[in-house]
């Protein structure tokens, strides 16, 4: 695996990539409180097969420069402008947490540069249950991180110990998550255009939300992969029910088990068996004309 940065509109992005130019390939996206370290281990077990690109998000970790906003739209065109510049075919997007709100975003607004996607532990903003998810009390920090400038004066200075909050009471076995992992994370939004950055996604939740309650003109015919940790709260077929009610015409749900919210870092063997096999599913449908890109 090597490391590498290139430019988008003007934003610098850092990257993890591995795996043989011209594969099939995967782009992975994190969530928060994370940076592409989150898929370390799960990059490694696809590249032998796969290209697979993981960035991190617009100025967390080694990005630099922060969006011109947090909505899931803007930040779906720059990771567009990722798998464009990369050269990626066969393009399967995986996303986890608000990274799979970007995906979702990528779905609606370019179906055309994907071969399939993967949302991982995540609701969608507008898209059922989203009202019941953020009607629900343990989700506070929902609201907390979309107050403006508020969460950056409490939590600078002490990402450690918030983040570890959410490591500990989100994964199945906190020690899932190791404290080297941990310092990264922390690290990776040490700068105060990082955590505003990472708030701003948030923030943007209501923009994301109006339009994704909108449905789209046609159904989206991609093939979709929902996955959730098996110690997950919630309905996996609520979440699943929600994305073709939205629009996903070709969607599946599934569990990765032994694992909490944090699936990259709790079971990424699990994880990236399941991603290859969805790929190949894809591949072997579209070998035989089973399936059609819309």
């Amino acid at each position: 695996m090597q490391t590498s940065t290139i430019e988008i509109e003007g934003l610098s992005i850092a990257l993890r990539e591995a795996g043989p130019a011209g594969a099939p390939a995967f782009l992975l996206l994190h969530g928060w409180p994370q940076s592409s370290y989150a898929f370390e281990r799960v990059i490694g077990r696809l590249a032998a097969d796969y290209r697979v690109v993981a960035p991190d998000l617009p100025c967390i970790g080694g990005s630099q420069g922060l969006p011109g906003a947090g909505d899931k739209r803007t930040l779906a065109r720059l990771m567009r402008g990722v798998a464009e510049t990369c050269g990626l075919r066969q393009l399967v997007a995986a996303g986890h947490d608000v990274g799979g709100q970007i995906v979702f975003a990528l779905l609606r607004d370019h179906p055309d540069i994907l071969f399939g996607a993967a949302i991982l532990d995540v609701v969608i903003p507008g898209v059922a249950p989203w009202e019941k998810v953020i009607r629900d009390p343990r989700i506070w920090h929902f609201a907390f991180h979309a107050v403006p400038a508020l969460p950056e004066t409490l939590v600078s200075g002490h990402q450690s110990a918030y983040f570890d909050f959410f490591f500990n009471v989100l994964s199945k076995d906190r020690a899932s998550i190791p404290d080297d992992a941990r310092e990264i994370y922390a690290k990776a939004y040490s700068r105060p255009e990082s955590l505003q950055a990472g708030f701003d996604w948030y923030r943007a939740f209501p923009e994301d939300a109006k339009v994704n309650a909108v449905r789209p003109a046609k159904p989206i015919a991609v093939p979709v992969l929902y996955l959730r940790g098996a110690a997950e709260s919630g309905d996996i077929g609520d979440y699943v029910d929600g994305l073709r009610a939205a629009g996903l015409s070709n969607v599946e749900g599934d569990i990765i088990a032994g694992s909490g919210h944090f699936v990259a870092d709790e079971n990424p063997e699990a994880l990236a068996a399941r991603l290859a096999r969805f790929h190949r599913e894809i591949s072997a449908a579209s070998s035989n004309s089973t399936w059609r890109q819309a």
